[in-house]
């Protein structure tokens, strides 16, 4: 292993040399490998983040969950929007008969919402979404309260006007969200008064529930405040450990037909749309995008791939004395050759962290200002590493093999 590391560490001063002596050429030649990594990294980076967030949000609509609706989510051109309006929406009634007949669902939980101005502390914060839900709401949908507390049995049972809300919400409201605490603001005509304050969630890509500004409420007193029918209602079923979405989807088909009494021959009047499907969805749109980022990059590459076998030819001229005095001495040839080619992915492994460099100063400026956390992964920066050390062998296999060959005599005149 000995002389294996002592042709490394030559190579690498070898590398090191040539950049010392000639800065310029190295820079200029080495400069479409940064491009190229640039490019690539830079793209990795930014869709692997992106994809990262969007499926930590879809993760937060409820994990192994699916969404008993009147409408598909997922819907392609031929969409039938006529068929979906005249389908009945999901009522409370049902909640009960699923929870009964469903052996896989752990959680079932029932929402409605509508939008509308909230008053209090002399403010007004406009379109806020108002949540109306049941009791299990909290365990498919976790809600992580800073200040005060969750609502509670007897408030959900006996629709007291008590409510959670958000923490931009309160901050709009009472200018210091802890200071909602117990407070009352009010609700499409009601006085209700704030138990508790959610944590602060950030901003989202694709929305979801939007708790930062919202309000929670007891669905038993919510139905006073909004019509049930026109509140999007919605029914939130979780599966049971080790028991798959797929799984509950398909019992939950058998129970909501049952359900609405409808005859083998009738089709469903309910959508089953599942959580985990969206995630699917989610990760293939991305794989198309990744493949630009490898395209643009494999295009900069080429052109940095040349210009390091350039460095290569020119070094090989110059130093062909020396390999001639080396073989003269006894090194053999895969001795020149793995030399020149640890030396080549070398050059490239530089001018690949120059690339990184230039990739992480771009994620910290993107992430302060559009405050969308972009960061490097150990994975992408390995990718990084393996391109370069890849792209080196396959610039300096030719020189490499050129400096191999030579006959010692001839070189040593040349």
């Amino acid at each position: 292993m000995r002389p294996f590391f002592a042709i490394v560490f030559s190579s690498f001063k070898m590398a090191l040399s040539e950049l010392a002596k000639n800065k310029l050429r190295t820079f200029l030649s080495l400069f479409g490998i940064t491009i190229g990594i640039f490019c690539i990294i830079s793209v990795l980076a930014t869709v692997s983040s992106l994809e990262q967030n969007l499926q930590s949000e879809i993760k937060s609509l409820g994990n192994n969950t699916i969404y008993i609706d009147k409408w598909e989510y997922a819907t392609g051109a031929d969409y039938p929007f006529w068929k979906y309006v005249k389908r009945p929406v999901p009522r409370y009634i049902e909640l009960e008969e699923i929870k009964t007949r469903t052996a896989t669902a752990k959680y079932a939980a029932f929402k409605i919402s509508v939008q509308a101005p909230v008053e209090g502390g002399n403010n007004i914060a406009e379109r806020i979404r108002i949540y109306g839900i049941s009791e299990d709401f909290t365990n498919i949908q976790p809600v992580e309260i800073m200040a005060g507390r969750f609502l509670s049995e007897a408030e959900f049972f006996r629709g007291i006007p008590a409510v959670i809300i958000g923490f931009t919400l309160a901050e709009n409201l009472f200018g210091n969200a802890v200071a909602a605490l117990n407070k009352t603001v009010t609700v499409r005509g009601q006085k209700v008064r704030i138990i508790g304050i959610m944590k602060k969630q950030g901003s989202q890509l694709i929305g979801g529930w939007g708790f930062d500004e919202c309000v929670l409420m007891p669905y038993q007193f919510a139905r006073t405040v909004m019509d049930e029918r026109r509140a999007d209602p919605l029914i939130l079923v979780q599966a049971r450990e080790s028991i798959s979405s797929k799984i509950l989807q398909d019992d939950l088909k058998g129970t909501m037909r049952a359900v609405r009494k409808l005859s083998p021959a009738e089709d469903d009047n309910f959508a089953l749309n599942d959580v985990a499907d969206f995630s699917e969805v989610m990760s293939k749109a991305f794989v198309s995008v990744n493949l630009g980022g490898w395209i643009i990059g494999a295009l900069s590459f080429i052109v940095g791939i040349f210009g390091v076998a350039n460095i290569m030819f020119v070094t090989v001229k110059e130093r062909t004395p020396q390999i001639g005095l080396k073989k003269a001495i006894g090194a053999k040839k895969n001795v020149i050759l793995t030399e020149f080619l640890v030396e080549s992915a070398f050059l490239c492994i530089i001018g690949g962290l120059i690339g990184l460099l230039l990739v992480f100063v771009l994620t910290k400026i993107a992430t302060a200002a559009f405050a969308f956390p972009i960061y490097l992964s150990p994975g992408i920066i390995a990718i990084a590493i393996a391109i370069c050390i890849a792209a080196g062998i396959t610039a300096g296999i030719i020189p490499a093999i050129k400096a191999a060959k030579l006959d010692p005599v001839v070189a040593i005149r040349s």
